[in-house]
């Protein structure tokens, strides 16, 4: 079968190319097209366009690119019918993704939406508009059943794909040799996949580096960029900056600070004590605080109920106050401890590798039936 399938940033793609690796598994003759990025490119097919391209994130930043943003999603659309695929699979990044559901319903296409949009944050009435448009939802979070069903959709629950890659990583033997961080404590930087992320928080990170001088502070350097957009950010400080190696930095990482989304649950799931941070144009952080309706921002805490590591937003996410929450983490054994134990709790709730597999079956299944 013909698959082709949409995702806009970095999580996206990692978790597209697992779904793309699972379906080859059961369908040898699995053609893809796809929106998507490198690792995604690495199971075969033709990519389209490259997430680098269409990662916006916040009000302010997606009316400045409105234009380009418009300009994608008529190019997904007319690629789409030219190409008039067997199956449909969105992933994730909602304000595209349901602009594409509603096309491709006008054209006779079944949608596969995988990783749920999170409509139980804000504007929950949303869920009306998906039950038209999406044919079979997979969800990624335990409680998002519960949520959709009280809203009269039946959805399915697959398990979340991290575990799918947490599972398929092989640790490098030789990381910290070559990378000249052989016997360093380490605290890992993961400022954000987006460019808008990282100019917002790599600076106010980087003062880590003066706080601890007994760690090795590192940044986990997102694929889609070069090392001179990092290097601005940094003024004098000589840190090193590792691309497509993130696992292995968080197998060694003593800490680590963490822009919210995907990565804070990636690190959790690493066992790696973690502060959370973000920052955002302030008229998104306003808008946002008066629609979102839930009381956590991290997938972490959201999937706990509770605050299990600290989020620092906004006018909180300053670098006085990740040092702070850094040295309980580093220096105190309770509250590390304490942080660990919940990891421990969060592994449960999670459950088992999977969800790649089960969405994979899922997807052939009713492909298959329609």
């Amino acid at each position: 079968m013909r698959y082709y399938l949409v995702a806009g940033e970095a999580s996206g793609d990692l978790h597209g190319a697992n779904l793309m690796k699972a379906l080859k598994e059961r369908d040898p003759e699995a053609e893809f097209r796809f929106f998507g990025g490198d690792l995604m490119l690495a199971e075969g097919g033709t990519l389209v366009k490259h997430y680098r391209e269409m990662a916006f994130m916040g009000l302010i930043e997606v009316i400045v690119h409105l234009r380009a943003i418009l300009k994608n999603i008529h190019q997904c659309k007319d690629d789409i019918k030219a190409w008039q695929p067997d199956v449909l699979i969105l992933i994730d990044i909602p304000g595209f993704n349901l602009k594409i559901a509603a096309y491709a319903k006008t054209i006779g296409l079944d949608v596969n939406y995988y990783i749920s949009p999170k409509v139980w944050a804000w504007n929950q009435k949303r869920v009306l508009k998906i039950k038209k448009i999406v044919d079979h939802l997979y969800c990624i979070l335990p409680f998002e059943v519960d949520f959709y069903k009280s809203w009269g959709m039946e959805v399915d629950y697959v398990g979340n794909p991290l575990l799918d890659a947490i599972a398929a990583f092989k640790p490098d033997p030789d990381f910290l040799p070559q990378q000249g961080l052989a016997g360093k404590k380490i605290i890992a930087l993961l400022p954000g996949s987006r460019k808008q992320e990282i100019s917002n928080l790599l600076p106010c990170m980087m003062e880590v580096a003066d706080r601890f001088p007994g760690h090795q502070v590192v940044i986990a350097g997102a694929p889609s960029f070069q090392i001179d957009y990092y290097k601005q950010f940094m003024g004098d400080k000589n840190i090193p900056i590792i691309f497509n190696a993130t696992y292995n930095l968080l197998s060694h990482a003593e800490a680590a600070v963490v822009a919210s989304g995907t990565a804070t649950l990636e690190t959790a799931l690493f066992q790696v004590p973690q502060v959370v941070v973000y920052r955002a144009n302030p008229l998104t952080i306003a808008v946002g605080r008066m629609v979102i309706k839930v009381e956590f921002l991290s997938l972490v805490n959201l999937i706990m109920g509770r605050e299990v590591i600290k989020e620092l937003i906004q006018e909180s996410c300053t670098s006085a106050k990740i040092n702070a929450e850094l040295d309980l983490i580093l220096n105190d054994t309770d509250y590390r401890d304490t942080m660990l134990a919940n990891y421990t709790e969060l592994d449960e709730r999670m459950g088992e590798p999977g969800a790649s597999a089960k969405t994979a079956d899922l997807i052939i299944k009713y492909a298959k039936n329609k």
